[in-house]
């Protein structure tokens, strides 16, 4: 149900899987857990999408964004829990209204402001399990709707969660236990992303902003009770 979900929307898949995983696992290994999982789900859209990837948006975005979740997974370690669990719940639902405002001045980001966005995003990626709901306004206003969205989305996601992966396992936060644990969930995820596929064609630009409001509204709550719960 996740990996269609977020087969969909381009995101949303961890923030479902994060209360199971945190229970079944616990808080520190789960977030390793589900940077193994996202990198298949990602890959899987990708693979589902791959005739619509936008190349050189993805490379901009890239370039900035896997030395930034470097930095991210090493700042993890040092920062206080769940303070940027709340505010990147209040972003998530700040960003509704701002998203909308943005689109009605008829804003477009160039590949130069993505690669800006990219170095801030990859950063918070590397200490946070899920900033999905983050990427989504600025893809949006570089002009990539439904297919081209999902597999640009996916392949910048999937270089910046590669690197996190290989941080935490040269520090020693992903032990061989934990990727195996990753790739079973991540083969179920894979699943979605092509049931999804034949959702995505259904639906027009409109409503697909409109199911992208609502999961930030979701994502921006989840996060609060996230930081209010440690």
């Amino acid at each position: 149900m996740a990996g269609t979900l977020g087969g969909v929307v381009g995101f949303g898949t961890s923030i479902m899987l994060m209360p199971a995983l945190v229970l079944v696992y616990g808080p520190r290994q789960a977030v390793p857990i589900m940077a193994i999982g996202s990198i298949m789900a990602n890959a899987s859209r990708v693979a589902a999408w791959w005739r619509e990837v936008d190349w050189r948006t993805t490379l901009a975005y890239s370039a900035t964004g896997i030395p930034g979740a470097v930095l991210g997974a090493r700042t993890l370690l040092v920062l206080p829990p769940g303070i940027v669990e709340g505010v990147l719940g209040v972003f998530f639902i700040g960003m509704i209204p701002v998203r909308r405002w943005m689109v009605r001045q008829h804003w477009k980001l160039n590949r130069w402001h993505l690669a800006a966005v990219g170095a801030v995003i990859g950063f918070l990626t590397g200490i946070v399990v899920s900033t999905g709901p983050l990427n989504t306004p600025f893809f949006l206003m570089h002009g990539l709707v439904k297919g081209a969205y999902l597999g640009t989305e996916a392949l910048s996601s999937l270089a910046v969660y590669g690197a996190k992966a290989v941080t935490f396992r040269t520090l020693g936060a992903l032990p061989f236990e934990a990727i195996a644990q990753g790739a079973m969930i991540g083969a179920s995820l894979t699943v979605g992303a092509f049931i999804a596929k034949r959702y995505v064609r259904q639906l027009d630009a409109q409503h697909f902003r409109l199911l992208m409001d609502g999961l930030l509204l979701v994502a921006g709550l989840t996060m609060l009770w996230a930081a209010v719960a440690r």
